[in-house]
C-alpha cells in the first residue's frame, strides 16, 4: 500500500471503490491499524458506490513513528491534569485530525463523509468541529466526548486495553492468546467473532507492524484531550452516532453524551454490540452511515 506526506508526516493509506464515488474517510481507533477496517466492511461501502479512504494513524501500523519523544510519562500527565495544568504530551488528537484532513487535501478530496471508531470517533469529531469545510457528514462509532461525568470503562475492559503486550517476535502464540483474551472482554457478546477469524487477524496485524510505544503516545493524546463538548456544540455536519449497548470499554452513555452534544445528531444504539465491529452488524452499520450521507445530500 502507498504512503503519502500529509500534515508534514508520512501516512500509510489505501483507497478503494469508484473514483467518482462520494468519499468516505474511515478513521480507526486506539492502537489499531487501518487493516482493522475489514475487507467486508470496505466492500459493503464500495458496493454502495462510495470511494473509501483508510489510513494508519500516526504512531501505528506503517505510518510515521514519533520515536524522538520516547514513552510518555502517564503519571505526570494525570498529575498535571488533576492540578489544572496543561500536560506535556508528544501530540494531541487535534494533530491526528489534521493528519486526516491533510490526507484528504493531498488526495484532492474536497469533502468527505468522516467515520471514526472509538479513538477514531474522537478524531472524527475534531475533524468535523475544526475543519467543517472538509466534512460532508460525521459518523461517530463507539466513542465519547471527554465529559468526566460519563461512566468510565469497566475495570476489566481497561485492563484488557492497557495490559503489557507480548512481543510477537519473541512468542507469537502468547501474543495471539493475549489478544484473543482481550477481545473476549471487550467484544460483542451478542455477535461473537469466531476464534479462527480473530487469531488470523491478530497474527496478520503482528506481522504487519508491532509498535507498543506508539500506543502509549496515542493514549497520552486521548487523556490530554479533555472535554470536547464545547467543540462538539459547534459541529454543523449531519451527524449519526452509533454505539453498542453492551460496550464495556466506552459505555453507551458515551454515545448518548456525544449525540446530546452535537446539534441535530441522531443516536442509534445496538443491543448486544460491544467494543468492536462484528461482521454480523456490518450491513446495519453501513445503513447508518448512509443515513448520514443522505442527510448531507438533503442539506446541500
Amino acid at each position: 500500500m502507498p504512503q503519502i506526506i500529509a500534515n508534514g508526516i508520512p501516512l500509510e493509506y489505501a483507497v478503494y471503490g469508484p473514483e467518482k464515488g462520494e468519499a468516505v474517510l474511515l478513521i480507526m481507533g486506539f492502537g489499531a491499524q487501518m487493516t482493522r477496517w475489514s475487507p467486508q466492511f470496505i466492500r459493503e461501502l464500495t458496493n454502495r458506490g462510495y470511494r473509501v479512504i483508510v489510513h494508519d494513524n500516526r504512531d501505528v501500523g506503517l505510518s510515521h513513528r514519533f520515536e524522538e519523544h520516547g514513552e510518555p510519562d502517564m503519571t505526570a500527565i494525570y498529575t498535571a491534569l488533576m492540578s489544572g495544568q496543561t500536560p506535556d504530551v508528544p501530540y494531541h488528537l487535534a494533530d491526528m485530525a489534521r493528519d486526516s484532513v491533510g490526507l484528504l487535501e493531498v488526495l484532492g478530496v474536497e469533502r468527505a463523509h468522516v467515520v471514526g471508531a472509538s479513538m477514531g470517533g474522537m478524531i472524527a469529531q475534531l475533524v468535523a468541529a475544526n475543519h467543517p469545510e472538509k466534512t460532508a457528514s460525521l459518523v461517530s462509532i463507539m466513542s465519547t466526548t471527554g465529559n468526566p461525568a460519563v461512566p468510565p470503562a469497566k475495570p476489566e475492559a481497561m485492563a484488557a486495553l492497557t495490559k503489557p503486550g507480548v512481543d510477537p517476535a519473541v512468542d507469537m502464540d502468547k501474543h495471539v492468546w493475549s489478544g484473543l483474551e482481550s477481545h473476549k472482554v471487550i467484544g460483542s457478546p451478542g455477535y461473537p467473532t469466531p476464534d479462527e477469524i480473530l487469531i488470523e487477524r491478530i497474527r496478520a496485524d503482528a506481522r504487519r507492524a508491532y509498535y507498543p510505544v506508539g500506543r502509549a503516545r496515542q493514549m497520552a493524546a486521548v487523556v490530554a484531550c479533555g472535554d470536547r463538548r464545547p467543540l462538539l456544540a459547534a459541529i454543523t455536519a449531519p451527524t449519526v452516532v452509533i454505539h453498542g449497548e453492551a460496550d464495556p470499554l466506552v459505555p453507551v452513555e458515551g454515545g448518548r453524551d456525544t449525540a446530546a452534544s452535537i446539534p441535530g445528531a441522531e443516536l442509534h444504539t445496538i443491543p448486544g454490540m460491544g467494543h468492536d465491529l462484528p461482521h454480523q452488524l456490518i450491513p446495519r452499520i453501513a445503513d447508518l452511515i448512509e443515513r448520514a450521507t443522505a442527510r448531507a445530500r438533503e442539506s446541500a
